[in-house]
């Protein structure tokens, strides 16, 4: 079977399906239009997100067998269409699930101490110590939206702290030995802190606006290491500023391009970002929760045990 690589990933990859006797090709420069034009050549490929696997490349893509994602989401693939295709569809959050429960913790602890603002004013000669002085973890409660591999990971991390973990997913029975699972009420009404785990779908898509930030019964601490697109930013920085959100992590935001870029966001420069970037209780990191030296590993053994596990 011939397989084309799209992104660059981890050696171990190509090496371990070159040894499983599949044939590699790599093309990491060519334009979308001129990958269709050969794909029917391959029976699989392997891309993180360069560009989209919209239904007009699946039709030229005739002899595809399978998709290797090397990430979490598949939103970067038309899903439907190529299960109907009966295309094998591999991705990997279980490469980089506990990469993102670290850095979501991280980022958890550096809001509620303070530590980027102290950081910076320390740098300009500022020594502040009462404004700088934070709120303990300890006795808290922690509701995660979206408990899969990720919000299962984050939950595990908070294991030493003394806090009550909650999580709210639209499957049910997902509740384990580290979280209770809750329904939206009950999730509303007791979280001091929310983190967002949940892959982007018509359901996802906009789900954190003014309306659902609105219910909950107390000012909460909001981290988001999923999609942007899940939140709505305009609405997020309203409730920052009313102080409903009392300040926020975010490895993701609403304005990324499907290959995770922002290309000419940074001179667009849409308002609700230039208060993000201003505003001292918000932490904000480019889309690396999951993208560590361990992870990149990790999430290539695992399509390579994907693949195995389907075609050898």
């Amino acid at each position: 079977m011939k397989v084309l690589h799209l992104d660059t990933n981890h050696q171990l990859l190509i090496d371990e399906l070159t040894r499983l006797g599949f044939e590699n090709h790599e093309d990491y420069t060519s334009s979308k239009e001129e990958i269709e034009k050969k794909i029917a050549e391959y029976d699989g490929i392997v891309i993180r997100s360069r560009f989209p696997i919209d239904q007009h490349f699946l039709e030229k893509a005739s002899n595809l067998k399978f998709i290797g994602r090397v990430g979490a989401g598949l939103e970067n693939i038309d899903v439907r269409y190529a299960r109907e295709k009966e295309v094998f569809l591999a991705n990997a959050p279980e490469g980089n699930r506990n990469a993102v429960g670290e850095h979501t913790l991280g980022m958890l602890l550096s809001l509620m101490n303070k530590m980027t603002k102290s950081h910076r004013e320390v740098r300009k000669g500022k020594w502040d110590r009462e404004g700088n002085r934070g709120m303990e973890l300890d006795g808290k409660t922690i509701g995660i939206i979206g408990y899969g591999n990720m919000g299962k990971a984050f939950a595990q991390k908070l294991k030493g702290f003394n806090v009550e973990i909650i999580c709210y997913d639209i499957v049910g029975g997902v509740g384990d030995e580290n979280a209770r699972q809750v329904g939206i009420l009950e999730l509303q009404q007791k979280s001091d802190v929310i983190s967002l785990h949940t892959p982007l779908n018509e359901q996802s898509r906009g789900m954190i606006d003014i309306d659902f930030i609105d219910a909950f019964q107390k000012p909460f601490w909001f981290l988001n290491t999923a999609r942007g697109k899940c939140v709505v930013t305009k609405d997020l920085v309203t409730s920052l500023k009313s102080g409903k959100v009392l300040g926020a992590g975010l490895d993701v935001l609403e304005y990324e391009k499907k290959s995770f870029d922002f290309g000419d966001f940074f001179m667009n420069k849409p308002k609700p970002f230039k208060y993000l970037r201003k505003a001292g209780n918000v932490l904000l990191t480019p889309h690396v929760a999951g993208w560590t030296l361990e992870s990149k590993e990790k999430l290539a053994q695992t399509i390579v045990n994907k693949i195995k596990g389907e075609f050898c």
